[in-house]
C-alpha cells in the first residue's frame, strides 16, 4: 500500500516537473548600448540587469558603468568617449525646437546612429574584444539607426536580438516583419494619435512613406558600405544579417500607448527600467515628507537641461513656483538657481522613479520622453508636458488624448500659460484618476517586463534561434509584401477580360449590323421589283 502511494506521488511529481519550462543554462550574452543619451542607456541596462539577475553571464559595451548590478557574471567594457562631452561642449538641445521633426529624423539617420556605431567599431577596446576569439550565445543591440552593429552577432557566433527605446518604430518593425499601418499608427515623430482625421492620415502616410523611402534607398546603402568595411569576412550578406534578427524588444506597452499588430518575435517590455522603490536620499525624503500640500516634480530629462532654459522662460517657472502652495523638486543642473523660491528644491540628479513613487507627488512636469512618461504612469501621476523634439510630441499628444496630461507649447511658455497648465491638472481630479486607471492596467501583467524579456531571450536560446517565431515578411520584397505584382496581374486579367468582352461585343454588333443591312437591302430589292 505504501509502495503504491509512493509510486503515485512520484508519478505526479514527474508530471508536474514535465509541465515546468526546462531551465536554460547560464548563457553568455553581449549587450551593445551605443547611445550616449542616458534615457536610451537606462532602457538597455534595464534589459541587461534582468538577464544578470536571471543568472546569465553578461558583457556590456557602453559609455557608462553599469549601476545596481548583482555581483559576478558581469563585465563592463566602458567606452567613455561615447558618453556626454564636457558641459562646455554640450549643445543646447532646446534649439531642436526650432528644427523640423524631419530634420531631426535626418540627424538620427546621419549622425545620432552612425557616429556612435563607427566609434564603437573603431575603439581599441572593441577591436580587442573582436580579436579575442570570444563567443557569445546572444548579441543584443539597440535598434536606433545602428544596423551596421548587427554584424557583431555573426562575428561572435550569437543570435541577434535588438531593443528599441522608441517603441515599435518603423525601422524596428521592418526588421521582424511587423505591419505598420499608417491608417491608425502615428509616425514616431508626429504629434498624432490613433484617431486621425483624413488630413492627419494623409500627412502620416506621406511622412511614413518618405521616411521608408529614405531609409531603404539612402540610409541602408550607407550602412551596408560600413558593414562591408568592418565585417569583410562575414558569411552573411548585409540583407541576410537584417533578416537574422531573432527577437525585437520594444519600450512600450499597449496600456500606455496604442495596440500594435506585432509579429510573434516582437515583444513589449515598456518600463523594464523601473525597479521597486528604493529609500530616497535623506534630504529629499525629509523634504517630501514635510510637504503638507504635496509635491510637484519637474525634470526635462537627461539630454535636455533645465539650466539651458532661456532666462525669461526659467524666470517664468520660478515666479509661478513661488506662488504655489505645493513644494517643487526641480532637476536643475547648476548649484544655484537665480531668485530660487523657498518652496523649490534643486538637484542636478534625481532618483526619478523613486520620487514619483512617493504618495505626496501630485504632478510631474516633463519634456514628454518615453522613459519619464512611462514611470509617471506606472506610479499613477498626471503630467504637464513640454515636448521639444523626437517622440516627445507623440507622447504628449497621447497624454492629452487619454486624459492624463496637458501639453504646454515651448514657444508660448510664460507665467500665464505655465500657471494655467499646472492649475488645470491640479484642480481637475480626472487627470489623476485617469493616470491611476492606466497604472492599474499597466501593472496587470502576468510576468512584468523584466521576467518577460528574460523568458523570451531564454526561449530563443532554448530553441536554436526560434525560427518558428519569424515572420516570412522579412524575406519579401516591397513589391511582394504589398502584393503589387499580384494586383498588377489582377488588373491585367481584368483589363484583358474587359478588352476581350469589348472586342466580342464589337464583333457581334458588327455582325448584327451586316445581317441587318443584308436584310434591309433584300426588302428594298423586293419592293422595287
Amino acid at each position: 500500500m505504501l509502495g503504491t502511494r509512493i509510486g503515485v506521488y512520484l508519478a505526479v511529481g514527474f508530471v508536474l516537473l514535465g509541465c515546468i519550462t526546462p531551465p536554460t543554462a547560464a548563457a553568455r550574452i553581449l549587450g551593445i548600448l551605443p547611445s550616449d543619451g542616458r534615457s536610451h542607456y537606462i532602457i538597455g541596462v534595464g534589459l541587461m540587469r534582468a538577464l544578470l539577475q536571471a543568472g546569465h553571464d553578461v558583457t556590456i559595451v557602453s559609455p557608462y558603468a553599469t549601476p545596481d548590478t548583482p555581483p559576478g557574471r558581469h563585465r563592463d567594457i566602458i567606452l567613455p568617449e561615447l558618453g556626454e562631452p564636457l558641459d562646455v561642449q554640450k549643445p543646447n538641445h532646446f534649439e531642436f525646437k526650432n528644427t523640423s521633426n524631419l530634420m531631426v529624423l535626418y540627424l538620427v539617420y546621419n549622425e545620432f546612429g552612425p557616429f556612435p556605431s563607427q566609434a564603437i567599431l573603431n575603439h581599441p577596446k572593441m577591436i580587442e574584444l573582436m580579436e579575442s576569439g570570444e563567443r557569445f550565445d546572444a548579441v543584443i543591440v539597440e535598434s536606433f539607426a545602428t544596423e551596421v552593429l548587427y554584424g557583431l552577432a555573426e562575428h561572435f557566433g550569437g543570435h541577434l536580438i535588438v531593443f528599441a527605446t522608441f517603441g515599435a518604430s518603423m525601422w524596428t518593425s521592418e526588421l521582424v516583419g511587423t505591419p505598420y499601418p499608417y491608417s491608425y499608427i502615428p509616425h514616431t515623430f508626429l504629434s498624432f494619435t490613433n484617431d486621425m482625421s483624413f488630413w492627419q492620415r494623409f500627412a502620416n502616410a506621406l511622412v511614413g512613406h518618405l521616411d521608408k523611402l529614405y531609409y531603404r534607398c539612402v540610409f541602408l546603402p550607407k550602412q551596408e558600405a560600413m558593414f562591408h568595411r568592418y565585417f569583410p569576412n562575414a558569411k552573411l550578406t548585409f540583407q541576410q544579417t537584417l533578416e537574422s534578427v531573432r527577437l525585437a524588444f520594444v519600450n512600450q506597452h499597449f496600456s500606455l500607448s496604442y495596440p500594435h499588430p506585432y509579429a510573434p518575435n516582437m515583444v513589449e517590455i515598456g518600463g523594464i527600467q523601473i525597479q521597486p522603490p528604493k529609500k530616497l536620499p535623506v534630504d529629499i525624503q525629509r523634504y517630501m515628507d514635510e510637504s503638507s500640500d504635496g509635491v510637484i516634480y519637474f525634470s526635462m530629462g537627461s539630454i535636455l537641461k533645465g539650466r539651458n532654459f532661456p532666462e525669461e522662460k526659467r524666470a517664468a517657472f520660478v515666479n509661478v513656483f513661488r506662488g504655489l502652495k505645493e513644494n517643487v523638486i526641480w532637476k536643475y543642473e547648476n548649484d544655484s538657481l537665480p531668485n530660487k523660491p523657498p518652496n523649490v528644491l534643486i538637484k542636478s540628479w534625481m532618483p526619478q522613479s523613486d520620487i514619483l513613487a512617493h504618495p505626496k507627488v501630485k504632478l510631474f512636469i516633463t519634456h514628454g520622453g518615453l522613459l519619464g512618461t512611462t514611470e509617471s504612469l506606472y506610479h499613477g501621476v498626471p503630467m504637464v508636458g513640454i515636448p521639444i523634439f523626437g517622440d516627445q510630441e507623440l507622447n504628449m499628444a497621447r497624454a492629452e488624448h487619454a486624459g492624463y496630461g496637458v501639453k504646454l507649447a515651448y514657444e508660448t511658455l510664460n507665467e500665464e500659460t505655465i500657471s494655467a497648465a499646472i492649475k488645470k491638472v491640479l484642480t481637475d481630479p480626472s487627470f489623476t484618476e485617469r493616470a491611476q486607471l492606466i497604472s492599474e492596467r499597466y501593472r496587470d501583467q502576468p510576468l512584468g517586463p523584466a521576467k518577460t524579456a528574460v523568458y523570451w531571450v531564454e526561449y530563443v536560446l532554448r530553441h536554436g534561434g526560434a525560427p518558428q517565431l519569424q515572420s516570412p515578411a522579412v524575406r519579401l520584397s516591397f513589391i511582394e509584401y504589398n502584393l503589387l505584382d499580384v494586383y498588377a496581374v489582377m488588373i491585367a486579367i481584368a483589363l484583358s477580360v474587359l478588352i476581350g468582352m469589348g472586342a466580342a461585343i464589337k464583333a457581334l454588333l458588327r455582325r448584327l449590323g451586316i445581317v441587318n443591312r443584308v436584310h434591309h437591302d433584300s426588302k428594298r430589292r423586293k419592293k422595287n421589283q
